[in-house]
Parts: structure tokens; C-alpha cells; sequence
């Protein structure tokens, strides 16, 4: 009996660590999210509560409510967690090949596979759409991705490559949409050719590199 609840600590462990993790995140760059967090609570419990003494059932009305309240904390949490942990890492060295290693499903990431002196990087991605080199820093890696890029089809011919720039300028990608904008690439391999590449690709490698720590949103938790 012990070692079944030890066993469910340790499954449970993992979970609230992440979530504390974000927490923490969080406020070091929005301070008032738990003032926040409460308030938004309280606000659609109270409407419920409202609601059920217009109607003549406030205790159900709260029991129903509840639940409720509880999701919409918890999905505006998710949305500021998501801005904080973008915030926490934006001009950090490596910070886009945070952001790519985050990706959970249909991508395979292999950092700075290219770096100069002053710190510019490329990274590859590997996914359904094809090959993928994000570069980040100064208009120098604009080269670092055309040289990169003829590396990489010598290694991987026929295989469609997209070259990306991180950066807030016109033609370039927000670190906060470089999720979304490799996840919604065109799907141009089938799963057996993906395989296929990244195992051609993994003998190339890449270099170590610091990459920043910290919660990394991936997805939205989903309505049940």
C-alpha cells in the first residue's frame, strides 16, 4: 500500500513540478498574475452564484459553477504562461533552439548544426514538411543559412528545405510564432521518408550549446 502511493507521488511529481515551474516564470515577469488568477476565479464563481439566486438555486448553481471558474483560471494561466515563458528567453543565446526542441510531435531538432563568432546560429529541423534551418541573430545568418543549406542537400538531395530567420523584422518569424509556423508547413514527406532523412542527417550532428531553461508551452490545455 506504501509503495502504491510512493509510485503515485512519483507519477503526480513531474506534473506539479512543471506547473510550479511555470508559476514561477510567470510572475517574475507578470507580478500581479496571482492577484489575476484569483480574481478571474471569483469573478465567474460570483456570476454563477448570481445566476442560481436569480433562478432560486444557488448552492447548485455554485456546485456547477465551480468547475467552471476553476477552467477559466486555469485557461488564462495557460495564455500568460505562454507570453512569460517567450519573455523569459527572448535575446538569450539558443532561444530559438528552445523554442524548436519544445515541439513534442512530427519535429526532431538538432541545435546549432552552424555558428559564428558572434554568436549566430542555425539550427535543423526535421518533420513531415521537409527539412527546416531556423536561423537566429544579426543579418549575417541570412549567409550561414544559404551555406547551410547547400551542406545539407548534398547530405539529403530532393528533400524540400525551408529556411526561417527569427527576429520581429518584416520576412521573419517571432520567437513566440515559431511553433505554430513550423506546425503549419505543408506536410511533403510520408513518415517512412522523415525517418529516413533524420537518420541520414543524425551522423552530421550539431554543436553544444547552452540552451535556456524553463517551461516551454507547447499546447493549450483542451476543453473536456
Amino acid at each position: 500500500m506504501f509503495k502504491r502511493k510512493a509510485k503515485e507521488k512519483k507519477i503526480k511529481s513531474p506534473r506539479f513540478q512543471t506547473f510550479r515551474d511555470a508559476y514561477s516564470v510567470t510572475k517574475t515577469v507578470k507580478p500581479w498574475i496571482t492577484l489575476a488568477l484569483i480574481g478571474i476565479f471569483l469573478v465567474t464563481w460570483i456570476i454563477g452564484i448570481g445566476v442560481g439566486i436569480a433562478l432560486g438555486h444557488p448552492v447548485y448553481f455554485a456546485f456547477i459553477f465551480l468547475p467552471l471558474a476553476l477552467l477559466m483560471t486555469l485557461l488564462f494561466f495557460t495564455r500568460q504562461a505562454g507570453t512569460a515563458a517567450y519573455s523569459s528567453i527572448e535575446g538569450q543565446i539558443g532561444a530559438g533552439a528552445s523554442v524548436l526542441m519544445a515541439i513534442r510531435k512530427g519535429w526532431a531538432t538538432t541545435p546549432a548544426v552552424a555558428v559564428a563568432r558572434n554568436q549566430d546560429m542555425v539550427h535543423r529541423s526535421v518533420g513531415r514538411a521537409g527539412i527546416v534551418l531556423t536561423g537566429e541573430g544579426s543579418n549575417g545568418v541570412n549567409q550561414m543559412l544559404t551555406e547551410e543549406r547547400k551542406k545539407t542537400e548534398r547530405f539529403a538531395p530532393g528533400v524540400p528545405i525551408t529556411l526561417v530567420v527569427v527576429g520581429d523584422e518584416k520576412s521573419q518569424v517571432p520567437l513566440r510564432k515559431l511553433q505554430k509556423h513550423l506546425q503549419k508547413l505543408p506536410k511533403k514527406l510520408t513518415a517512412r521518408q522523415m525517418r529516413e532523412v533524420r537518420a541520414r542527417l543524425k551522423a552530421v550532428g550539431g554543436l553544444s550549446i547552452p540552451i535556456p531553461k524553463g517551461p516551454m508551452p507547447t499546447r493549450a490545455p483542451k476543453m473536456r
